[in-house]
């Protein structure tokens, strides 16, 4: 179909590259391959992808959702660390390699040196008084479920060049990175990510689009880089920030006990710090007898600038 997005978004075509690179076998039990068009377009949409933009993908796969980035954005880069796919990707976005740069490595090793493109690279096919920045500003992944959440919120803390994260997560995951406070799913990872990025958007994704369906249901969410500010309505510093997600992680430490006994806990091996809980709890203004999930966002915060 002319209006299709991605020409290899069916079962057939995707089932035609795997056995073209002789991997059918090795990637239809272990891997789940996005094969309808009309989710790739929602996600396009979603992602507000553009022809000013520069889009880092992670996990391109057979590089389905790629294809359909690349005609939309002004370049896109791409992290693979399966030594068997830059073959399989330099086949299927041969028509789009000139605004498409893969890097093959881990993507939890990934630095912004790396993700940065320079010269004509960076002005392949697009206006050329708007080319894409050197640097990516959008994520857009069909992430790897195992590390998905990992990836999140490493790169929102890593890479401040990036300005929203548009993602698909198990149902899960997302439902994490979006807890409201006092919710099962609220917690040390829904606390630090809302400090980099606020939920703007998502919807549902069922297992049928998938070659195979998977055993688990998916979720397309999207994250709008958000500033974090103190009481003073002053920006936070790194370290503050630092300090804010370890009393996230301090009050989770052990969920069903108090602040008081959750943060001793955590801060065992640091007698100084244990000494000076209840001088952190004061100044924040936060009753130690509380549990964390019952924290708001601003409560971690108070708390990190006193840990700070």
């Amino acid at each position: 179909m002319a209006d299709r997005l991605s020409p290899y978004a069916t079962p057939s075509a995707t089932r035609a590259v795997l056995e073209r690179h002789g991997l059918f076998t090795k990637y239809a039990l272990g891997q789940n391959f996005l094969v309808n068009d009309d989710v790739i377009r929602k996600i396009i949409e979603l992602a507000d992808v553009r022809a000013a933009d520069h889009v880092l993908e992670v996990g391109p796969g057979i590089g389905t959702l790629t294809y359909a980035l690349a005609q939309h954005a002004g370049h896109v880069t791409a992290i693979e660390k399966d030594a068997d796919l830059p073959a399989v990707l330099a086949d299927t976005l041969a028509d789009v390699r000139d605004r498409f740069t893969l890097l093959s490595l881990d993507a939890l090793d990934a630095t912004s040196d790396q993700l940065a493109i320079d010269g004509p690279a960076s002005k392949a096919n697009t206006d050329p008084c708007t080319p894409p920045p050197a640097l990516p500003n959008k994520l857009v992944s069909n992430l790897p479920y195992a590390v998905a959440a990992t990836v999140v919120l490493q790169y929102l803390q890593a890479f401040s060049f990036l300005h929203s994260a548009t993602v698909m997560v198990q149902r899960e995951v997302a439902d994490r990175m979006t807890a409201s406070v006092g919710t099962k799913a609220y917690g040390a990872y829904t606390v630090k990510l809302s400090l980099y990025a606020q939920p703007v958007g998502r919807f549902q994704v069922a297992a049928g689009n998938f070659f195979p369906p998977p055993h688990v249901e998916s979720t397309v969410l999207r994250l709008d880089r958000c500033i974090a500010q103190g009481p003073d309505d002053a920006q936070l510093t790194p370290a503050q920030l630092e300090a804010t997600c370890t009393m996230a992680d301090a009050a989770f430490a052990n969920r069903r006990k108090t602040l008081a006994n959750s943060c001793k806990s955590y801060f065992a091996s640091n007698p100084e710090i244990v000494q000076q809980l209840p001088h952190i709890f004061e100044t924040a203004g936060v009753d130690p007898r509380r549990r964390g999930e019952t924290l708001s966002r601003d409560e971690f915060i108070h708390l990190g600038l006193a840990l700070a």
